[in-house]
């Protein structure tokens, strides 16, 4: 029975360990904690009627929020395995009142300064095989910190690519170029850069699609109130005389109808057109429809 209990608590362990592998190094469309968290965090945000200054702290609050859940699973798992063999498996520093204590209080402390690797001494493992875990339980803790730095330092960067991107759309929009003035060597130039930008955006949406809910702020910072700005510019690339402004705009209607498929797969699922789903990615973060 003492084993079956660790057993359960090494299960928690590895789960969240998998769920932090998958949102972090290998994201897929099912998602995972994280996903769950700032989808119900995202839906909850759009009820309140100051919704704009409520949504924009859904991203940061969903991040503190997921990192503190896969803190406390760990936590809990690692004093769910020590749990049975507490208090006859450790030995107790001279004049500790940790026997005093129940053996689940003792546990959780032990793998609370393991997990944040402080190492007080005052308990420790006594039995072969838990001086083997416990250190493992301290270099979860390591990858669990390193994890959750690098989580907020590609994320980030992803936001500013989205925003820099619907910024060159938002200028390009107040601008209108007329046909004639794409129909030139400059307008290809610039609808083959408007496709390197959106190919970031798409992978970003698949390789980090938390950002998703992050908010973007006013409208001209943001993609999903300027992304069919993108079509517009796409359809007079491909409706032009030259062949490398037709290419370019090819391109770039390739790259939207890439990018619409990513959202709708990931968030929206509306199984309609690239216009349709553009037109869902605006209404979801509250802007006109595109």
């Amino acid at each position: 029975m003492e084993w079956l209990v660790s057993l359960v608590g090494a299960g928690l362990v590895l789960l969240t360990l998998r769920d932090l592998f998958h949102t972090l190094w290998h994201p897929t469309r099912h998602g995972g904690l994280s996903r769950l968290v700032m989808t119900g965090l995202w839906r909850l945000a759009r009820r309140f009627r100051a919704r704009r200054r409520v949504v924009g702290l859904v991203g940061p609050l969903a991040l503190v929020t997921v990192v503190s859940l896969w803190t406390a699973a760990i936590v809990i798992g690692w004093a769910v395995v020590y749990w049975p063999h507490m208090p006859g498996a450790f030995t107790f520093s001279p004049g500790s009142r940790a026997p005093q204590q129940t053996s689940l209080l003792d546990s959780v402390y032990l793998s609370l300064v393991t997990v944040a690797t402080l190492g007080l001494g005052d308990i420790a493992p006594a039995e072969g095989w838990l001086r083997v875990v416990s250190p493992l339980e301290a270099l979860v803790g390591f990858v669990l910190l390193t994890a959750t730095v690098s989580w907020v330092v590609e994320i980030y960067p992803a936001l500013t690519r989205r925003r820099v991107l619907a910024v060159r759309l938002a200028l390009l929009r107040e601008s209108d170029p007329a046909p004639a003035q794409v129909d030139c060597t400059a307008g290809a130039l610039l609808l083959d850069s408007l496709v390197t930008d959106v190919v970031r955006v798409r992978i970003d949406f698949t390789q980090y699609a938390e950002a998703y809910y992050f908010h973007d702020g006013e409208d001209h910072s943001s993609l999903a109130a300027v992304v069919g700005f993108a079509v517009v510019l796409a359809e007079r690339g491909k409706s032009a005389r030259l062949p490398e402004v037709r290419l370019a705009g090819s391109l770039l209607a390739g790259a939207l109808e890439d990018l619409a498929v990513i959202l709708d797969q990931r968030f929206l699922r509306t199984g309609g057109t690239p216009a349709e789903v553009f037109a869902a990615y605006a209404a979801d973060h509250g802007r006109a429809r595109p």
